[in-house]
Protein backbone atom coordinates (compact mmCIF):
# COMPACT_ATOMS: atom_id res chain seq x y z
CA UNK A 1 0.00 0.00 0.00
CA UNK A 2 1.81 3.46 -1.02
CA UNK A 3 1.40 6.36 0.89
CA UNK A 4 -1.12 8.32 -1.30
CA UNK A 5 -3.67 5.41 -0.39
CA UNK A 6 -3.31 5.21 3.09
CA UNK A 7 -3.94 8.90 3.22
CA UNK A 8 -7.54 8.03 0.84
CA UNK A 9 -8.46 5.54 3.37
CA UNK A 10 -7.43 7.00 6.75
CA UNK A 11 -9.71 9.63 8.20
CA UNK A 12 -10.45 11.15 11.51
CA UNK A 13 -10.46 7.97 14.15
CA UNK A 14 -12.00 8.45 17.28
CA UNK A 15 -10.25 7.71 20.58
CA UNK A 16 -12.99 5.00 21.07
CA UNK A 17 -11.60 3.56 17.46
CA UNK A 18 -8.28 3.68 19.06
CA UNK A 19 -8.84 2.57 22.38
CA UNK A 20 -10.87 -0.58 20.09
CA UNK A 21 -7.32 -0.87 18.24
CA UNK A 22 -5.38 -1.18 21.10
CA UNK A 23 -7.83 -4.09 22.97
CA UNK A 24 -7.92 -6.19 19.46
CA UNK A 25 -4.01 -6.11 19.54
CA UNK A 26 -3.52 -7.18 22.93
CA UNK A 27 -6.03 -9.38 22.55
CA UNK A 28 -4.56 -11.48 19.39
CA UNK A 29 -1.12 -11.14 21.17
CA UNK A 30 -1.48 -12.60 24.76
CA UNK A 31 -3.60 -15.21 23.02
CA UNK A 32 -1.06 -16.46 20.73
CA UNK A 33 0.72 -19.65 21.76
CA UNK A 34 4.08 -18.45 21.09
CA UNK A 35 3.14 -15.61 23.70
CA UNK A 36 1.32 -18.18 26.15
CA UNK A 37 4.76 -20.10 26.08
CA UNK A 38 7.28 -17.48 26.79
CA UNK A 39 5.48 -16.51 29.59
CA UNK A 40 4.90 -19.90 31.45
CA UNK A 41 8.89 -20.24 30.51
CA UNK A 42 9.13 -17.10 32.70
CA UNK A 43 7.10 -18.38 35.58
CA UNK A 44 8.76 -22.04 35.33
CA UNK A 45 12.41 -20.11 36.23
CA UNK A 46 11.60 -18.84 39.35
CA UNK A 47 10.50 -22.07 40.69
CA UNK A 48 13.27 -23.92 39.08
CA UNK A 49 15.46 -21.23 41.14
CA UNK A 50 13.23 -21.97 44.33
CA UNK A 51 13.07 -26.02 43.97
CA UNK A 52 17.14 -25.79 43.38
CA UNK A 53 17.96 -23.63 46.18
CA UNK A 54 15.75 -25.66 48.25
CA UNK A 55 17.35 -28.88 47.65
CA UNK A 56 20.98 -27.61 47.97
CA UNK A 57 20.02 -26.57 51.10
CA UNK A 58 18.27 -29.36 52.62
CA UNK A 59 21.31 -30.80 54.24
CA UNK A 60 21.59 -27.08 56.22
CA UNK A 61 24.36 -25.56 53.68
CA UNK A 62 24.01 -22.00 52.49
CA UNK A 63 23.23 -21.73 48.74
CA UNK A 64 26.13 -19.94 46.68
CA UNK A 65 26.76 -16.33 46.54
CA UNK A 66 27.31 -13.35 49.19
CA UNK A 67 25.02 -10.81 50.43
CA UNK A 68 24.98 -8.20 47.95
CA UNK A 69 23.18 -7.15 45.15
CA UNK A 70 21.82 -9.38 41.50
CA UNK A 71 22.25 -12.98 41.60
CA UNK A 72 23.70 -12.51 44.65
CA UNK A 73 20.22 -12.29 46.57
CA UNK A 74 20.32 -15.67 46.33
CA UNK A 75 22.25 -16.34 49.60
CA UNK A 76 19.06 -14.63 51.53
CA UNK A 77 16.45 -16.92 50.27
CA UNK A 78 16.54 -19.55 52.79
CA UNK A 79 16.17 -16.65 55.53
CA UNK A 80 13.15 -15.34 53.56
CA UNK A 81 11.14 -16.41 50.44
CA UNK A 82 11.20 -12.58 49.43
CA UNK A 83 14.27 -12.42 48.50
CA UNK A 84 13.33 -15.29 45.20
CA UNK A 85 11.49 -12.58 44.09
CA UNK A 86 14.70 -9.99 43.57
CA UNK A 87 16.91 -13.49 42.48
CA UNK A 88 14.43 -14.43 39.81
CA UNK A 89 14.48 -10.67 38.24
CA UNK A 90 18.13 -10.61 38.40
CA UNK A 91 17.85 -14.13 36.79
CA UNK A 92 15.53 -13.48 34.69
CA UNK A 93 16.41 -9.85 32.99
CA UNK A 94 19.98 -10.50 31.39
CA UNK A 95 18.37 -12.77 28.98
CA UNK A 96 15.16 -14.41 29.62
CA UNK A 97 13.30 -11.45 29.64
CA UNK A 98 14.41 -9.14 27.21
CA UNK A 99 14.59 -12.17 24.50
CA UNK A 100 10.63 -12.92 25.29
CA UNK A 101 10.42 -9.12 24.46
CA UNK A 102 12.83 -8.71 21.21
CA UNK A 103 10.31 -11.88 19.70
CA UNK A 104 7.00 -9.71 20.30
CA UNK A 105 8.52 -6.77 19.18
CA UNK A 106 10.65 -8.21 16.37
CA UNK A 107 7.19 -9.47 15.46
CA UNK A 108 4.69 -7.23 15.40
CA UNK A 109 4.91 -5.50 12.06
CA UNK A 110 7.03 -8.11 10.10
CA UNK A 111 4.88 -10.40 11.42
CA UNK A 112 1.27 -8.88 10.67
CA UNK A 113 3.56 -8.00 6.76
CA UNK A 114 4.49 -11.91 6.36
CA UNK A 115 0.45 -13.12 7.20
CA UNK A 116 -0.46 -10.10 4.84
CA UNK A 117 -2.83 -8.71 7.43
CA UNK A 118 -0.76 -4.93 7.45
CA UNK A 119 -2.41 -3.71 4.52
CA UNK A 120 -5.34 -4.58 6.18
CA UNK A 121 -5.29 -3.39 9.04
CA UNK A 122 -4.19 0.33 7.49
CA UNK A 123 -6.82 0.35 5.29
CA UNK A 124 -9.23 -0.29 8.63
CA UNK A 125 -8.60 2.92 9.28
CA UNK A 126 -5.77 2.69 11.69
CA UNK A 127 -3.12 4.96 10.06
CA UNK A 128 0.40 4.30 10.15
CA UNK A 129 1.15 6.61 13.41
CA UNK A 130 -1.72 5.35 15.13
CA UNK A 131 -1.46 1.29 14.21
CA UNK A 132 2.82 1.95 15.12
CA UNK A 133 1.92 3.30 18.28
CA UNK A 134 -0.58 0.82 19.21
CA UNK A 135 1.92 -1.79 18.41
CA UNK A 136 4.45 -0.15 20.79
CA UNK A 137 2.21 0.26 23.60
CA UNK A 138 1.17 -3.94 23.45
CA UNK A 139 4.77 -4.37 23.24
CA UNK A 140 5.43 -2.16 26.68
CA UNK A 141 2.58 -3.64 28.24
CA UNK A 142 3.81 -7.36 27.44
CA UNK A 143 6.92 -5.77 29.48
CA UNK A 144 4.81 -5.13 32.46
CA UNK A 145 3.17 -8.68 32.06
CA UNK A 146 5.88 -10.76 31.76
CA UNK A 147 8.01 -9.18 34.70
CA UNK A 148 4.71 -9.51 37.05
CA UNK A 149 4.88 -12.87 35.69
CA UNK A 150 8.14 -13.79 36.76
CA UNK A 151 7.47 -11.34 40.35
CA UNK A 152 4.34 -13.16 41.05
CA UNK A 153 5.75 -16.42 40.31
CA UNK A 154 8.73 -15.85 42.33
CA UNK A 155 6.70 -14.91 45.31
CA UNK A 156 4.44 -17.70 44.99
CA UNK A 157 7.25 -20.11 44.97
CA UNK A 158 8.83 -18.56 47.84
CA UNK A 159 6.04 -18.56 49.82
CA UNK A 160 5.41 -22.23 49.35
CA UNK A 161 9.82 -23.61 49.71
CA UNK A 162 10.61 -20.94 52.39
CA UNK A 163 9.46 -18.62 55.56
CA UNK A 164 8.46 -14.79 55.04
CA UNK A 165 8.90 -12.27 57.32
CA UNK A 166 10.76 -9.18 58.17
CA UNK A 167 13.85 -8.55 55.83
CA UNK A 168 17.19 -7.31 55.67
CA UNK A 169 18.32 -4.76 53.31
CA UNK A 170 21.77 -4.50 51.56
CA UNK A 171 22.60 -1.57 53.57
CA UNK A 172 21.77 -4.26 57.11
CA UNK A 173 18.56 -2.63 57.87
CA UNK A 174 15.40 -4.00 59.11
CA UNK A 175 12.40 -3.35 57.21
CA UNK A 176 9.20 -4.95 57.40
CA UNK A 177 7.49 -7.87 55.63
CA UNK A 178 4.99 -5.29 53.30
CA UNK A 179 7.95 -3.18 53.43
CA UNK A 180 9.86 -5.71 51.57
CA UNK A 181 6.74 -6.17 49.31
CA UNK A 182 6.62 -2.33 47.93
CA UNK A 183 10.16 -2.84 47.36
CA UNK A 184 9.43 -5.73 45.29
CA UNK A 185 6.23 -4.23 43.56
CA UNK A 186 8.87 -1.02 42.98
CA UNK A 187 11.76 -3.28 41.55
CA UNK A 188 9.42 -4.85 39.11
CA UNK A 189 8.43 -2.07 37.44
CA UNK A 190 11.76 -0.67 37.28
CA UNK A 191 12.45 -3.41 35.44
CA UNK A 192 9.68 -3.39 33.44
CA UNK A 193 10.82 -0.14 32.20
CA UNK A 194 14.21 -1.15 31.69
CA UNK A 195 12.90 -3.20 28.41
CA UNK A 196 11.49 -0.69 26.70
CA UNK A 197 14.37 0.21 24.98
CA UNK A 198 14.47 -3.19 23.54
CA UNK A 199 11.12 -2.90 22.32
CA UNK A 200 11.51 0.36 20.69
CA UNK A 201 14.84 -1.38 18.93
CA UNK A 202 12.91 -4.65 18.31
CA UNK A 203 10.09 -2.78 16.52
CA UNK A 204 12.30 -0.60 14.40
CA UNK A 205 13.79 -3.41 13.78
CA UNK A 206 10.38 -5.03 12.40
CA UNK A 207 9.64 -2.48 10.21
CA UNK A 208 12.83 -3.29 8.30
CA UNK A 209 11.65 -6.31 6.90
CA UNK A 210 8.58 -8.68 5.95
CA UNK A 211 10.06 -12.04 7.75
CA UNK A 212 8.82 -11.69 11.34
CA UNK A 213 11.34 -14.56 12.04
CA UNK A 214 14.58 -12.93 10.32
CA UNK A 215 13.20 -9.74 12.40
CA UNK A 216 12.94 -11.72 16.11
CA UNK A 217 16.04 -13.22 15.30
CA UNK A 218 17.70 -9.66 14.30
CA UNK A 219 16.78 -8.28 17.85
CA UNK A 220 17.57 -11.39 19.96
CA UNK A 221 21.00 -11.22 17.73
CA UNK A 222 21.49 -7.78 19.06
CA UNK A 223 20.67 -8.07 22.46
CA UNK A 224 23.08 -11.21 22.78
CA UNK A 225 26.31 -8.86 20.97
CA UNK A 226 25.19 -5.78 23.08
CA UNK A 227 25.39 -7.83 26.43
CA UNK A 228 28.52 -9.69 25.19
CA UNK A 229 29.70 -5.80 24.29
CA UNK A 230 29.43 -4.68 27.76
CA UNK A 231 31.24 -7.24 29.38
CA UNK A 232 34.40 -6.21 27.34
CA UNK A 233 36.80 -3.96 29.67
CA UNK A 234 38.25 -2.61 26.89
CA UNK A 235 34.57 -1.09 25.93
CA UNK A 236 34.74 0.59 29.10
CA UNK A 237 34.42 4.49 27.90
CA UNK A 238 31.38 3.77 26.05
CA UNK A 239 29.40 0.71 27.88
CA UNK A 240 27.34 3.31 29.75
CA UNK A 241 25.74 4.09 26.57
CA UNK A 242 24.02 0.68 26.14
CA UNK A 243 20.56 0.05 26.69
CA UNK A 244 21.75 -3.15 29.21
CA UNK A 245 24.76 -1.39 31.02
CA UNK A 246 22.20 -0.51 33.93
CA UNK A 247 20.04 -2.79 34.49
CA UNK A 248 20.98 -4.19 36.67
CA UNK A 249 20.34 -1.11 39.44
CA UNK A 250 17.21 -2.01 40.59
CA UNK A 251 18.99 -3.68 43.50
CA UNK A 252 19.97 -0.54 44.45
CA UNK A 253 15.99 -0.28 45.73
CA UNK A 254 17.14 -2.65 48.58
CA UNK A 255 19.34 0.16 50.28
CA UNK A 256 18.38 1.91 53.05
CA UNK A 257 18.34 4.68 51.59
CA UNK A 258 17.70 3.99 48.33
CA UNK A 259 20.62 4.95 45.53
CA UNK A 260 18.60 6.75 43.04
CA UNK A 261 21.33 7.54 40.85
CA UNK A 262 21.78 4.79 38.64
CA UNK A 263 18.14 4.20 38.80
CA UNK A 264 17.74 7.63 37.01
CA UNK A 265 20.30 7.09 34.28
CA UNK A 266 18.87 3.71 33.60
CA UNK A 267 15.37 5.37 32.99
CA UNK A 268 17.09 7.72 30.88
CA UNK A 269 18.53 5.47 28.53
CA UNK A 270 15.34 3.93 28.32
CA UNK A 271 13.61 6.89 27.08
CA UNK A 272 16.70 7.91 25.09
CA UNK A 273 16.85 4.28 22.96
CA UNK A 274 12.76 4.35 23.21
CA UNK A 275 13.13 7.88 20.98
CA UNK A 276 15.21 7.54 18.82
CA UNK A 277 14.39 3.92 17.84
CA UNK A 278 10.74 4.62 18.05
CA UNK A 279 11.58 7.82 15.70
CA UNK A 280 13.37 5.65 13.21
CA UNK A 281 10.43 2.85 13.48
CA UNK A 282 8.16 5.61 12.50
CA UNK A 283 10.31 7.45 9.93
CA UNK A 284 10.69 3.99 8.13
CA UNK A 285 7.23 2.34 8.35
CA UNK A 286 5.55 5.88 7.09
CA UNK A 287 7.99 6.16 4.24
CA UNK A 288 7.84 1.94 3.33
CA UNK A 289 5.27 0.64 0.72
CA UNK A 290 2.81 -1.97 2.08
CA UNK A 291 2.12 -4.39 -0.15
CA UNK A 292 1.41 -7.28 2.27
Amino acid sequence: MSRAEVARTAGPVSPLRTFGLLRNELTTTFRRWRTLALLAVLAGVPVLVGVAVRIETSDGSSPGGGGGAGPAFISQITNNGLFLVFTALAATLPFFLPMAVGVVAGDAIAGEANAGTLRYLLVAPAGRTRLLLTKYATVVLFCLVATLVVAVSALAAGALLFPLGDLTTISGTRISFAEGLGRALLIALAVAASLIGVAALGLFVSTLTNSGIAAMATTVGLLITVQILDQIPQLHAIQPYFFSHYWLSFADLMREPVYWDELAKNLGLQALYAAVFGTAAWARFTAKDITA
